[in-house]
């Protein structure tokens, strides 16, 4: 699969899962805590595949500047997500949390797809597209088989990745 529309396609699960989690009612705290877990776990392995291979195949004097604002919007949405888990859905700050946190995902998003995007499909081949989607597929699978891809995002908070 193309990296662009893998990318894509997790925004759209991502965004499904926050509008499930919203219309969850006040009592559901099962699907809360089961929605919670699937967001966390997959802006986990989107935010890996992103820092690992997307953003250092797209680094180029034209996308510089938005990568380096990428890593840090994943820096502020690691250390939102962090917060979350630590605290569970029992803390009195989780629904804000949640919040926050779809709000700054629904923020980069944008940004990806508006400025991002565009700018890799012009400098990136179809064929090397293809070969970056396969590689970052791979990952996702493998990352989701391990289990529990969000453990690892407290650990993740010090500091944005280097691209």
């Amino acid at each position: 699969m193309n990296a662009i529309d893998l990318l894509e396609k997790q925004h759209r699960e991502v965004e499904e899962l926050f509008e499930e989690f919203e219309s969850a009612g006040d009592g559901a705290k099962k699907t809360k805590e089961r929605l919670c877990s699937k967001i966390s776990d997959h802006l986990a392995v989107h935010a890996e595949i992103e820092e690992k291979l997307f953003y250092p195949e797209a680094k180029q004097e034209k996308t510089e500047d938005i990568l380096r604002e990428s890593v840090e919007e994943h820096l502020a949405m690691k250390r939102v997500l962090a917060d979350i888990l630590e605290g569970g859905t029992d803390d009195e700050q989780f629904m804000a949390r949640m919040k926050v946190l779809q709000e700054q995902v629904e923020h980069h998003v944008e940004e990806e797809e508006r400025e991002l995007f565009p700018k890799v499909r012009k400098s990136c081949s179809k064929e090397e597209l293809e070969d970056l989607g396969n590689r970052m597929e791979t990952l996702a699978e493998e990352l989701f088989a391990e289990g529990e891809p969000s453990k690892h995002v407290p650990d993740q908070t010090d500091h944005a990745p280097e691209i």
